[in-house]
């Protein structure tokens, strides 16, 4: 049986990956839990290890797997689901971001919409501001939602990696000038270099966070720093 600690976090773990594909970082779950020190999440994750509810993964930043979830979780997942006519979890829809592995069959019949691709974005070391069009993509109408414009961007680069989002991506980007802690987000630094990294506000201070250990993240002013747009949804050719 688990304790109401344990079964938090493992609501929180399995509702990040949900959204953003990757697990979110020890501090995000110290802070979730409202815990002093990150000590008390590695106890409550090697106790949902040792009960088979988690898993870690070899050679993976924020390396952890969902197995399976308690009753208490899954029977209040199973009232949150969309009725019949609803779309599957599996869409990478207009609130989430997408999950490794997660796939959109972009050949069905469904209503789309055409959006234009605005050029590359890098997932690596900035690149210029994307301004012009370069051409259009349809898009299902599932993936927008029912309010804002958007657009599209090719991804350049492997630092959003972890976060399910691969080099020739295509990524879906609804227009906003505001973002939420843990959003993935067009940024534009100094009105000359666009990113697409998961946003952080850190007191007077933005961090633009990589999904890849291989990258750090950037701490900036808060006035170098523009928010051109939230990630709603991926698209990927094989």
């Amino acid at each position: 049986m688990l304790t109401r600690k344990q079964i938090d976090l493992l609501d929180f773990i399995h509702k990040r990956v949900q959204r953003d594909g990757v697990p979110p970082s020890f501090d995000e779950m110290k802070e979730a839990l409202d815990l002093r020190s990150k000590s008390g999440i590695h106890r409550l994750i090697t106790a949902l290890e040792e009960r088979g509810f988690i898993r870690r993964l070899a050679h993976r930043a924020r390396a952890l797997e969902i197995v399976k979830l308690p009753e208490v979780l899954t029977a209040a997942e199973q009232r949150d689901q969309p009725q019949a006519g609803g779309f599957s979890p599996e869409v990478i829809d207009g609130d989430a971001a997408p999950r490794p592995g997660a796939a959109l069959d972009v050949t069905a019949s469904a209503p789309a919409r055409s959006l234009p691709v605005m050029g590359r974005i890098a997932a690596g070391v900035p690149i210029e501001a994307i301004s012009n069009a370069e051409h259009s993509i349809a898009v299902p109408d599932a993936m927008l939602g029912a309010q804002g414009e958007h657009y599209a961007l090719e991804v350049r680069g492997d630092s959003m990696i972890d976060a399910g989002i691969n080099d020739g991506d295509v990524v879906v980007i609804r227009e906003t000038a505001t973002a939420d802690n843990g959003d993935i987000v067009v940024a534009l630094i100094d009105d000359h270099e666009a990113t697409l990294k998961r946003f952080f506000r850190r007191g007077g201070a933005i961090a633009l966070e990589a999904a890849n250990p291989a990258y750090e993240t950037r701490l900036l002013p808060e006035d170098q720093v523009r928010i051109q747009g939230r990630l709603v949804g991926l698209i990927r050719t094989y």
